[in-house]
């Protein structure tokens, strides 16, 4: 990893924070000031300066050149992330920064080209940002599948469904929410929320099924899954936000129940909102720049695929093994070189 790499890394959680802010503004697009994102970067500046400063200006190659990725707050971006980055410094010499945000404040450094990528996007959160950044500016590419199936939704754990089966749909939640009622809920059961930053409608389906629910914020995705983990060791009944795919599920034997299915439309208009969460192809999108300021890190990108195996495999290794990111992602890369090499320009 180069040094302006781990300088970077270091600020994540200033730029987190950051990201959360511009959050909370993101439907307005025009609103946003997102060249500010990495401002307290070594290199004073951010990608799109460096093509600038020292870059071929559309030339081949990427040695030396400095991109830019985005980990989301989840496991599978973060695997994502500093796989590409690994490939990227090892095999094409690029100087790599990775950029912790949130998955709503990215759109607007893709869009004004401060960040270079994102690898994993789920569409079913996304289609107003798509709309926006893709489809009307321009400014933003999908560079293809990312070759991930996600699924969101909710779960128990499976001992919940062996002593109450009918749980395995949310009619069979009706009348029995109280199993999940703690202190903070009183009679009503407890929805744990994911972290804030996630695209989540569990709220607006709660109370448009009419169930007895109220959701409580986790905070983060580390604080949900301490709490769920701890309900699972003293076995109790907990009933959580969660989503595939994830090391989660190899751990430990959750299930996940029926909501109203998905249709085209059922999400409209968004108040009126029953239906669950749609099966999400993930993809990945570039600024674009990127394709005219550094081609061969362009199609790199656009190449590059994982399975739900092979981040289901890194994820466990940083989130259980205890391995870095880094030594997690340089560990698959090391296993599977004839995956990676169809990659490269």
């Amino acid at each position: 990893m180069g040094a302006t790499s781990t300088s970077l890394r270091r600020l994540a959680p200033a730029l987190l924070a950051f990201g959360l802010a511009l959050s909370a503004c993101a439907a307005d697009p025009d609103q946003i000031d997102a060249g500010e994102l990495g401002a307290d970067s070594d290199d004073g500046g951010g990608a799109a300066d460096g093509a600038a400063d020292g870059g071929d200006g559309g030339g081949e190659g990427a040695e030396g050149e400095t991109v830019r990725l985005v980990a989301n707050p989840w496991p599978g971006s973060y695997a994502n992330a500093h796989v590409a980055a690994i490939v990227l410094e090892q095999e094409m010499g690029a100087d790599v920064e990775i950029v912790e945000l949130d998955e709503n404040a990215q759109w607007a450094g893709l869009d004004d080209g401060s960040l270079d990528a994102v690898l994993e996007i789920w569409p079913s959160g996304h289609a107003e940002n798509r709309a926006t950044y893709i489809d009307d500016r321009g400014t933003v590419e999908d560079i293809g599948e990312l070759g991930v199936i996600g699924q969101i939704g909710w779960f128990v754990p499976s001992y919940v469904i062996d002593e109450h089966p009918e749980m395995t749909s949310w009619e069979g939640l009706e009348g029995n929410e109280q199993i999940f009622a703690t202190a903070e809920t009183g009679n009503a059961g407890q929805f744990l929320a994911a972290d804030p930053s996630f695209v989540q409608y569990d709220e607006t389906i709660i109370e448009n099924l009419g169930l007895n629910l109220q959701v409580v914020q986790s905070g983060s995705e580390a604080a949900q899954l301490t709490a769920v983990e701890s309900a699972i060791e003293r076995e109790e009944p907990v009933l959580f936000y969660f989503y595939t795919p994830h090391w989660m599920h190899a751990q430990y034997d959750l299930t996940m129940i029926e909501l109203p299915p998905y249709e085209e439309g059922c999400e409209e208009p968004a108040e009126e909102r029953t239906c669950g969460y749609p099966p999400d192809v993930l993809y990945k999108a570039a600024s674009a720049e990127l394709a005219d300021r550094l081609p061969d890190v362009h199609t790199f990108l656009s190449n590059f695929q994982l399975e739900n195996e092979d981040q289901d495999g890194i994820a466990y290794a940083m989130d259980v093994e205890g391995q870095s990111p880094e030594g997690a992602a340089q560990a698959w890369v090391d296993e599977n070189e004839d995956v990676w090499q169809a990659w490269l320009p």
